[in-house]
This record gives structure tokens, sequence and C-alpha cells, in this order.
């Protein structure tokens, strides 16, 4: 198999908006969880499936907290971008900011980390991922949290064991 072109995180950058209407929101008249959830699914996954160039599925998402509401009118924008590869996984830092319609009151309401991974078309098991190339500050942070993060959600789903989790233990014991 050819060797994966790595590619910079603005290479698959995406920005999405969405207007918060009537159908979108609780009887209180803001934003509800579960729609806004959705639509941080969908673009965390427009922006792996761009970074992957495949069919990608969602594998886990971070704690989200609702920092802030959104009310009924107001046009939120959704921005994500791919932090770090891993083997057949790419973790997508996706971030949400609102505003209403005439960009009055901007806020950042809330973000959370995706994980998402690689389909292979005909086999639908997981495929490689091209790595990233982290340019700027804020990029090579996010990338360097990125493994930590990893562990982190290996070792709460089960997958690894406490003596497993190097990164995690190094932040408590001294090097």
């Amino acid at each position: 198999m050819a060797e994966l072109r790595a590619k910079r995180v603005m290479e698959s950058e995406t920005t999405m908006s969405e207007m918060i209407m009537p159908n979108d929101t609780n009887p209180l008249g803001n934003l509800m969880g579960g729609n806004l959830l959705r639509w941080m699914d969908i673009a965390g996954g427009i922006c792996a499936g761009k970074h992957c160039e495949a069919n990608v599925v969602t594998a886990s998402v971070d704690q989200v907290s609702f920092q802030c509401p959104i009310n009924l009118g107001d046009v939120i924008t959704i921005k994500s971008t791919v932090t770090r590869a891993f083997n057949t996984s790419v973790e997508i830092y996706v971030e949400v900011f609102a505003a209403d319609i005439k960009g009055g009151n901007p806020r950042r309401c809330n973000d959370a980390y995706f994980t998402f991974v690689a389909v292979n078309e005909e086999t639908r098991k997981p495929q490689p991922v091209p790595p990233v190339i982290a340019l700027t500050k804020e990029e090579q942070s996010l990338y360097e949290g990125a493994s930590r993060r990893r562990e982190l959600r290996l070792l709460l789903s089960g997958r690894i064991k406490v003596e497993e989790a190097k990164e995690i233990k190094s932040l408590f014991v001294g090097s």
C-alpha cells in the first residue's frame, strides 16, 4: 500500500452555519443540546472525511458542556479542525460560536473533541489515515495534547489498563 501524504490542518478545516429555528428549540426558546450535538457531529465528520479522504464513523465524543444558551433566531457557526491522526482514527476539535442575525452578542458557546475512524468502502474495515502537519502554535498545542486525550479515552473505555497509561501517569509522576 502506498504511503499516505501528510496533510496540513487547514486542508480539512470545516465551517458550518445554522440558524436556530422553532423546531430546533425547547419550550424556553433555547437550542436543544441534541440538535447541537448532531450538527457538531456532521461538521466534525466532514472535516475528518476531508482529512482521511474516506468515509468516517464517529467513535467517541469527549465531555461536552453547554456554556451558554443559544436562542431562537441566533446563528451558530461550527468550526472543525483535525488535531492529530493516529493509525486509523483522527481527533477533531469542534468549537461552537453564536450571535444574533445582525452579528450582535457574539459568544463562544462550547467545544468538544470527536474521534472518527476511517472506513474502507469495500471491506467496511478501518483503514490507515494520513498524518497531520501542525504549523501554528495553536495547532501544535492541540496536536501535542491529543495523545493524552486519546489515552484517557482508551483508559475510560476499558481498552487499556491503568498501567499502560504512560502519558497520563507522566502528568502526575515526575519524569
